[in-house]
C-alpha cells in the first residue's frame, strides 16, 4: 500500500487515509484492531442516529411530544434530524470521520442534557431507551476521538491556523 509524507496519517482499507493511534502498527499503520473497534463504534453510533431520523421527520407522536416539551417544535426536532443525517454520513466516510464524531457528540450531549434537566431519563414509559442510546452514541463518539486523536489534532491545528490566518493583518 502506498505511503504518505504525513506522519499522522497512513492508507489502510483499500487505500482510504487512516489516523495513527497509540496503538500503532510498524512505520505508523494503524494497528488492525484500532481500525476494526473504530469501524465498530462509527457503525453503532451510525445506526443509532439513523434510526431516529423515521420518528424526527415522520413527526412521530414521541418525537413530537420531546420537542414540544423542550420547546423546540417542529423546528428542533427536524433541525437536530438534519444534523444528525449530516453526522451519519461523516462518519460513514473514511476522511470524515473526525468530523463527524464531533458533530456527534455535539448533538447528543444537547439530548443527554435535555434528559438530565427536562425530559427524565424515562420518556413516556420508554424504559430509558432513548436514554440509553444516547448514552451508547456519546461513550462511541468519544472512543471514535480517542482512537483518531492524532487526526483531531491535525483537524484542530488546521482550524487554529486558518482562524490565525484570517485574523493576520493584510500586508
Amino acid at each position: 500500500m502506498p505511503k504518505t509524507n504525513d506522519p499522522t496519517m497512513a492508507h489502510a482499507m483499500g487505500g482510504a487515509p487512516m489516523v495513527a493511534h497509540a496503538t500503532d502498527g510498524v512505520d505508523g499503520a494503524p494497528s488492525r484492531l484500532s481500525v476494526i473497534v473504530s469501524w465498530v463504534l462509527q457503525i453503532v453510533a451510525a445506526v443509532i442516529l439513523f434510526q431516529t431520523l423515521f420518528f424526527k421527520f415522520t413527526g412521530a407522536e414521541e418525537s413530537v411530544y420531546i420537542f414540544t416539551t423542550l420547546g423546540m417544535e417542529p423546528w428542533g426536532r427536524i433541525g437536530s434530524g438534519v444534523v444528525e443525517l449530516v453526522a451519519v454520513v461523516l462518519l460513514l466516510v473514511p476522511r470524515t470521520v473526525v468530523v463527524g464524531a464531533l458533530l456527534a457528540l455535539g448533538v447528543i450531549t444537547g439530548a443527554i442534557a435535555s434528559h438530565l434537566t427536562k425530559l427524565g431519563i424515562v420518556v413516556r414509559d420508554d424504559g430509558g431507551l432513548l436514554f440509553g442510546l444516547a448514552l451508547v452514541v456519546f461513550v462511541s463518539s468519544l472512543g471514535i476521538l480517542l482512537i483518531r486523536r492524532r487526526r483531531l489534532a491535525v483537524l484542530v491545528r488546521g482550524v487554529v491556523a486558518a482562524r490565525s490566518a484570517d485574523a493576520a493583518p493584510s500586508t
